[in-house]
């Protein structure tokens, strides 16, 4: 299985990053240009729920002829803390299989009250030798997390 993973500081605590990264609206409006839309299309955050993620032009134009739009599950969610999403539709899906995200907000060491830090992970298996090469071609999104 191949991964990526990235992680970036936040001037803010772990518990607010965890509440904006899990509300569909402000998502969306943190920065549109790199993620357009973000919606549960089936539940509410917990195991079992599906989530559109829709990316903006600067993405897509990065990226355009690979993904525009990801449906993924919520495989698992540790309150507070972290959320790991598997790819189930959408551009990502048909290029890998599986791809599973995982999503990390953890406070800073004597600075809880302030810092968190954001790290995410991708997990990957390219269906076709040519996806495997996209991916490593295409490591602009390893930056995406850094806007949040």
């Amino acid at each position: 299985m191949r991964s990526m993973k990235g992680e970036v500081v936040l001037n803010i605590l772990a518990e607010k990053a965890w509440e904006m990264y899990r509300d569909n609206e402000v998502i969306s409006k943190i920065n549109p240009e790199m993620l357009a839309q973000a919606e549960y299309i089936q539940g509410d955050g917990n195991p079992g729920s599906l989530r559109v993620f829709k990316l903006g032009p600067v993405v897509d134009a990065a990226i355009s002829n690979y993904v525009k739009e990801s449906t993924e599950k919520i495989e698992k969610v540790e309150m507070g803390q972290s959320v790991t999403y598997r790819v189930i539709g959408g551009d990502l899906r048909r290029m890998y299989d599986p791809y599973r995200v995982t999503f990390t907000f953890i406070p800073v060491e004597g600075k809880e009250n302030e810092m968190c830090l954001a790290e995410w992970k991708a997990e990957f298996e390219p269906l076709t030798p040519e996806n495997a090469s996209t991916i490593e071609g295409k490591r602009c999104c390893s930056r995406i997390p850094q806007v949040v």
